[in-house]
């Protein structure tokens, strides 16, 4: 029992890490940059409150728990910045090889129970994936709007690259997913804080 409690207690501690994960969307002040533990903590809630608007019926202790535990693996892997082209090359293989460290940290049978839920979450084919893949779409979108598109700004991101990441959003919430789009991209994209398109 002992040996249990010290692996859960030693992924615990470790997972603290994961607030020092540091990611490129401002909170609602545009003071400072959120981190990967609020990230997790702002969609976990989001789902407690959206999930009557997900396409299909879902599980929703399941989405959320795959969203408190999906960017566990950027402690090793780093975060990895939507419109970064070159670092997705290399994304797969740097979160693959945190997954088997970190996960590895628990007792076998939660580790392979997490594993399975990071798993699916990267695959989105159940409606819990789908959904939770919406809600990590929406949110740094949502503060993206209301910072006056701050990081929008700062990194020169246009409407197609906005569109093409999220081609697949509305597979989770097509509501939510029209609602961003009338409510944060056009109204930003008419103010000139997402250009209209990548300069080539």
């Amino acid at each position: 029992m002992d040996k249990a409690l010290d692996q859960l207690f030693d992924f615990i501690r470790e997972i603290d890490k994961e607030k020092f994960i540091g990611r490129q969307t401002y909170l609602t002040d545009g003071e400072r940059k959120e981190n990967d533990a609020e990230h997790a903590w702002h969609m976990a809630i989001m789902v407690l409150l959206l999930s009557g608007y997900s396409n299909e019926k879902i599980d929703v202790l399941r989405t959320i728990s795959m969203l408190l535990i999906h960017d566990i693996v950027e402690i090793d892997a780093g975060d990895t910045y939507a419109y970064d082209e070159e670092a997705k090359k290399t994304q797969k293989e740097r979160e693959e090889k945190a997954a088997e460290r970190i996960f590895g940290l628990l007792p076998e049978e939660q580790g392979n129970y997490l594993v399975e839920l990071w798993k699916e979450f990267e695959a989105r084919e159940t409606p819990e994936a789908k959904f939770a893949r919406t809600m990590d779409n929406l949110q740094p979108m949502m503060l993206n709007a209301a910072t006056d598109g701050k990081a929008w700004v700062e990194h020169e991101v246009s409407i197609d690259q906005i569109m093409k990441r999220n081609a697949r959003t509305g597979e989770g919430a097509s509501v939510l997913w029209e609602y961003a789009q009338r409510n944060w991209l056009e109204p930003n994209l008419k103010k000139g804080r997402i250009k209209p398109q990548k300069d080539l």
